[in-house]
């Protein structure tokens, strides 16, 4: 079972950045892949980024390659917090959304980039961009 807690969302001017970070807990939190998506007003939830159980392999959507980058950093220690991170900059008005963390038990290359590929996910955090 994985926990998923997301921060960081907020109200930015086009051309921006902001950070968001999703904590997870769990003691296998190392064997999940990880994906962000967001979901705007009217419209569906959409893959925004994701990453591989070990870090090593990336994926974007189009409308997002270039602008933001997918990270995690696993908990090395009894205590620490399992981390994902999505740094979005030159921000636009349409990335307006809520984002969504997601996680996925999943030791491939490979992850999946659609909704049904994932089984936890977080409440979401707001993200405006202002134009």
């Amino acid at each position: 079972q994985v926990q998923l807690v997301e921060s960081g969302g907020g109200l930015v001017q086009a051309g921006g950045s902001l950070r968001l970070s999703c904590a997870a807990s769990g003691r296998t939190f190392s064997s999940y892949a990880m994906g962000w998506f967001r979901q705007a007003p009217g419209k569906e939830r959409e893959f925004v980024a994701a990453i591989s159980w070990s870090g090593g392999s990336t994926y974007y959507a189009d409308s997002v390659r270039g602008r933001f980058t997918i990270s995690r950093d696993d908990a090395k220690n009894t205590g620490d917090l399992n981390m994902v991170y999505l740094q979005m900059n030159s921000l636009k008005p349409e990335d307006t959304a809520v984002y969504y963390c997601a996680a996925e038990n999943l030791k491939t290359i490979a992850v999946p980039t659609t909704v049904d590929g994932y089984d936890y996910w977080g409440q979401g955090t707001q993200v405006t961009v202002s134009s």
